[in-house]
């Protein structure tokens, strides 16, 4: 049976920018060991997999690893894929997942996420993390995943990540991420994962669900501009709601096409 795939830049306009992730239409979900091999084979940071049901969509992401409760990028790809490809008017898209109800609006050019807030607290640094990075953090906090402040955005851009020495700790679904106020934006940001198939994701719409309120709070403001400097790099315009962030960017289509799986 074929199966309709396309890949999308999420976060960003341009051909090889973003972060992209593949989005797989379906009529009925695939076995989970499919599904994930399916991911595997693709070897991007998320395949997201939806089937569109009577006044919402249920969506499902994929890493190469496991499967994920959250992906900013893989649903702000797949809003893309149904207004751009799949001929669906509904707005906002109401998207059913493990995480709860999401909802995706498009106007003015922009892709806009409404996510639940992950507020970080602060915590201690655990020693693999600490042990392979290349610049200490000024400050540690802790939600789903860790976040690392740093003082300046040239920190975060030079960061470099010893992989054998972070790849002793299993944060999954989680990761890290680093940040900093941004000489350009309010704030930039990297996000790794150890012991991934894929260490740096390029752009990451979960990670923002935990960036957001903590930089509203430093400075003092609810719209924020950010850029994940990551070598693809991503732009993300986000405004802080309390219990919600809405995460809002662009997307591009790089290719559509197709794979067949044979019984």
């Amino acid at each position: 049976m074929r199966y309709p795939l396309y890949q999308i830049n999420a976060f960003s306009d341009q051909p090889f920018g973003g972060n992209p992730a593949c989005v797989v239409p379906l009529t009925a979900w695939l076995p989970d060991e499919v599904m994930l091999r399916i991911a595997q084979q693709n070897a991007v940071a998320e395949t997201a997999f939806f089937i569109r049901e009577t006044t919402s969509v249920a969506l499902r992401w994929f890493t190469p690893d496991i499967e994920i409760d959250l992906c900013g990028h893989g649903t702000l790809a797949t809003a893309h894929c149904l207004l751009a490809h799949q001929k669906f008017t509904q707005q906002p898209i109401h998207f059913t997942t493990k995480s709860g109800s999401l909802y995706v609006s498009y106007h003015n050019g922009l892709y806009h996420l409404d996510f639940p807030t992950h507020e970080g607290k602060e915590a201690l640094l655990p020693t693999p993390i600490a042990q392979a990075l290349s610049i200490p953090p000024k400050a540690v906090f802790k939600a789903r995943d860790y976040l690392l402040v740093y003082d300046q955005q040239s920190d975060v851009e030079k960061l470099e990540i010893n992989r054998s020495t972070f790849d002793q700790i299993n944060l999954s679904p989680g990761g890290v991420i680093v940040t900093a106020p941004g000489e350009h934006h309010d704030f930039v940001s990297r996000f790794f994962t150890p012991q991934a198939s894929i260490l740096e994701d390029p752009v990451t719409g979960s990670a923002h669900c935990t960036l957001v309120p903590y930089w509203a709070k430093q400075l003092h403001k609810t719209s924020l501009h950010a850029r994940q400097c990551s070598s693809r790099g991503g732009e993300i315009w986000c405004d802080y709601k309390g219990e919600r962030v809405q995460i809002s960017g662009k997307a591009k289509t790089f290719s559509e096409g197709s794979f067949s799986i044979e019984k």
